[in-house]
């Protein structure tokens, strides 16, 4: 089952996130209610018992205490069982990690694309992949997988397949790749290790769209003020005398408020330069196999590869510039400049007309300057992609389905379902009935196996009993043939 709260929820959008709770843990279970009614009057009620739950929170609770962590999830954990009858156990409710969040995001997109199927024909895009925990090295042909990269307000992230061993250049590094490392079955069988996949998620806090204009204008807004009482002037202290930014478009006009005071920014446009401003907010170092803020990062195979941008990669590209799709780096550049360049009044003027996307608004006119320059620096100097690369495909959908973390959830958590989840021990409670069943009818199923082997020692006894019997008929009419020709014999003799 799938549960979203945002503007894009399948089933049911709330106002409120399950964190805000924090203090009334115990009201936990009556604020997911309402969804898991809803739920519940779209499954078959007789079907609730096979339906997996799972309660996976993300950002919302991370940011709490532990404490306040497991007082909501022990709230949902016992008063959920009591009122719905989906297949629920303790482990399905918790608080998952930044990394499983990518990884589920990853197996989402790739099974939409039919990336886990076997490999149909000739015209499939295959990779080489050296199967995790081989001591042989052994290695396999299958179908290239698509990485993923997606940048929100706060934080960016970036996921894609290792498909081959990595060497490490000190100890350190191959510590901190363990933890971006992440190595998974999504095999029917655990056994099954062709289906094994090894990847790379890292996500890094602070490189979302917005979050990354605030720092720069604190930046501008730290650094104008020492300028300043240096050189006793007064840039940005009113309108008259603004600070000119080259990430916003020209004469755009905004402010910045800090400790009491505000800052007076007016653009100028220059995407170029722009793009030197921010350069060293990628906190790049010169280490080898690293990308943004120093972290770890494998080798891409950009010539055999392929990704996909979401949230502030698509806007950036489509909401304004018009360009969503197949990324092309210098058509990107152009675009951005000529937007940067372009006056602030004849902007407007353009969006009165509605030129941009429905949902675009003066905030994004505003800044898509500053998030195109940003998008841009994280993707080819942050993640090091090269400036020809092609196979980025920037998408708010595929093939017409929005595509989220919480598929690659339900289809990693399920995948050996009904089989082993249903025979957890954590069960016992919840679904005695189901061991009741097993248990007789695993008697039965033994019953009718001695029954069946009983049955054919009978048979063969009885044919044995057949065969022995033919042969006594035989000897009998053997012995009786020779008795009546022995005097025929013997009478020459006789004579």
């Amino acid at each position: 089952m799938k549960v979203t709260c945002n503007s894009h929820t399948d089933y049911l959008c709330t106002c409120t996130r399950i964190s805000d709770i924090a203090n009334t843990p115990d009201k936990a279970s009556d604020y997911i209610a309402p969804l898991l009614n809803f739920a519940a009057s779209h499954i078959p009620t007789a079907k609730h018992k096979e339906s997996p739950l799972y309660i996976l929170c993300t950002a919302g609770l991370r940011i709490l205490s532990e404490s306040q962590q497991e007082a909501i999830l022990e709230d949902l954990r016992t008063d959920i069982p009591v009122h719905f009858d989906f297949l629920f156990s303790d482990s399905h409710a918790e608080v998952i990690s930044g990394k499983q969040e990518g990884v589920y995001a990853w197996i989402g997109i790739n099974f939409v694309l039919g990336r886990f199927e076997h490999i149909d024909d000739d015209d499939d895009a295959v990779v080489e992949v050296h199967i995790p925990g081989s001591d042989n090295k052994e290695s396999i042909l299958r179908k290239r997988t698509a990485g993923i990269l997606d940048m929100g307000g706060v934080s960016t992230q970036i996921a894609y397949e290792v498909p081959k061993t990595v060497s490490f250049t000190s100890s350190h590094q191959e510590d901190v790749a363990k933890n971006l490392l992440a190595e998974f079955n999504l095999g029917c069988d655990a056994h099954q290790t062709e289906h094994v996949y090894r990847v790379y998620v890292a996500t890094f806090l602070g490189f979302g769209g917005n979050a990354a204009r605030q720092r720069y204008e604190e930046y501008v807004f730290s650094s104008t003020m020492q300028r300043n009482r240096l050189l006793g002037k007064r840039v940005g202290m009113s309108a008259d005398t603004p600070y000119l930014d080259p990430c916003l478009p020209v004469d755009a006009e905004t402010k910045v408020m800090s400790n009491g005071e505000t800052m007076h920014l007016r653009g100028t446009g220059d995407f170029s330069f722009c793009r030197e401003v921010i350069q060293p907010f990628m906190n790049r170092t010169n280490e080898t196999l690293t990308s943004l803020n120093g972290v770890y990062q494998p080798p891409v195979l950009y010539e055999n590869s392929e990704f996909y941008g979401f949230s502030e990669f698509y806007y950036c590209t489509e909401d304004v510039l018009r360009m969503g799709g197949d990324y092309n780096a210098a058509k990107f550049i152009k675009a951005a400049k000529d937007y940067c360049s372009t006056k602030w009044s004849v902007l407007e003027e353009r969006f009165q007309r509605g030129l941009y996307a429905a949902h675009a608004d003066s905030n994004r006119l505003k800044y898509q300057c500053f998030k195109s320059a940003w998008m841009y620096e994280v993707f080819h100097t942050g993640f090091s992609f090269p400036l020809n690369y092609s196979n980025l495909k920037t998408a708010l959908q595929v093939y017409d389905k929005e595509v989220q973390w919480t598929l690659g959830a339900i289809l990693y958590r399920t995948r050996f379902l009904p089989l082993r989840d249903i025979q957890q021990e954590n069960f016992k409670g919840t679904h005695s009935h189901w061991r009741s069943f097993s248990f007789v009818y695993n008697h039965y199923l033994f019953l009718v196996c001695f029954l069946v082997v009983l049955l054919s020692i009978l048979l063969y006894v009885l044919r044995l009993r057949r065969i022995h019997r033919r042969m006594q008929r035989n000897t009998s009419s053997s012995a009786l043939w020779l008795e009546e020709g022995l005097p025929n014999q013997k009478m020459p003799s006789a004579l």
